[in-house]
């Protein structure tokens, strides 16, 4: 079980999250914890692949971008509302995760990821060949047009909720796969992948349902992307760039934890933000940072940041249970607890 005191900070940082638009003017600090939910959404669903299956992949941009395509191309040309939009788009998501995954699955280690990279370049070409489908490197540009049924709205606060809500849906799945037998082989799958099979744990089956559960969640939360930007074209959401982004969040926060995306998102959104405003003239600095980041969270914390934080209070624990007695250190946890 877990600990009380988890629990309610938890519930205070839900309650916090649910009246921050509330007390929150500035648009721009909203619109920073809009992506950092997006992003810790994004970066939860890779987390169900990478991080509990061990499949790292560099591709995650494809769904992310066929589900901002899908819905728009569907709004704009045939008058469908985003909301059915995203049905469309995770049925989409899913059903190119299984047709990537099934050939790749046999890869293992870098020449996975390296797969998974190759197919979301083949996607982002497809895109620009086919512009009289998709407007190329044109883009699409969607009419700003407010309304519940169109999921374009006014007030930032409404895309914060939406963002909000699709994190939470998120957070339980993996909550879920955690601590159902899902996760349980997933991790085997990950630690060693002959032992796991040995042992008799249908591997291609395991990795498929985390590949599904990935790229469902990963391509509505690109409907969301585009509905909220308005306008995105295939350099922004079949970037490479962008799935390095995703992995390293996970990785920073912890990779295989449930909370671990979110804590990373709350590090490297703001992080990103702040590098950008400062070097204006310097483009891709940010990158150069997250790359220094990434080296030093897998050369020193190769488990993230999460595990770190969680030590910390059983530390200070610790300590309150130690005394100085004749210039020795005397534990009495032992006679407190008895």
């Amino acid at each position: 079980m877990k600990n009380p005191k988890t629990n309610s900070f938890l519930i205070l940082l839900l309650i916090f999250a649910c009246i921050l638009p509330m007390v929150m003017e500035s648009k721009f600090y909203l619109n920073i914890f809009i992506l950092i939910l997006l992003y810790a959404t994004i970066a939860t669903a890779w987390n169900i692949l990478g991080g509990y299956g061990g499949q790292l992949s560099l591709g995650h941009t494809i769904f992310f971008g066929i589900g901002a395509y899908t819905s728009s191309l569907l709004y704009l040309n045939a008058g469908i509302s985003p909301w059915i939009g995203i049905i469309a788009a995770a049925v989409l998501s899913i059903g190119i995760g299984i047709f990537i995954g099934w050939p790749t699955f046999r890869l293992k280690g870098t020449y996975f990821s390296l797969a998974t990279i190759a197919f979301a370049e083949v996607i982002r070409h497809l895109t620009l060949y086919f512009r009289d489908l998709t407007k190329g490197s044109m883009g699409i540009n969607i009419r700003f047009e407010p309304g519940a049924s169109n999921l374009i709205f006014r007030e930032y606060s409404s895309y914060y909720y939406i963002a909000l809500v699709l994190f939470l849906i998120a957070l339980a799945i993996v909550y879920y796969v955690d601590r159902t037998r899902i996760g349980y082989y997933l991790k085997a799958v990950r630690e060693n992948e002959d032992s796991a099979a040995t042992l008799g744990i249908n591997v291609t089956k395991y990795k498929m349902i985390a590949m599904v559960l990935s790229a469902g969640l990963t391509g509505v939360a690109g409907v969301l992307y585009a509905q909220f930007m308005l306008f995105f074209e295939p350099e922004s959401v079949f970037n490479l760039n962008f799935s390095i982004e995703i992995a390293l969040i996970a990785i920073v926060g912890g990779m295989g934890t449930v909370y671990g995306p979110l804590l990373g998102a709350v590090i490297i959104i703001p992080l990103n933000e702040i590098l950008r405003s400062s070097f204006p003239s310097l483009n891709g600095m940010n990158y150069f940072i997250y790359g220094i980041a990434l080296m030093l969270i897998v050369s020193f914390m190769p488990n993230g940041l999460l595990p770190l934080l969680k030590k910390i209070p059983e530390k200070l624990k610790g300590r309150k249970n130690l005394d100085v007695k004749g210039g020795e250190l005397v534990d009495y946890s032992s006679e407190r607890s008895s």
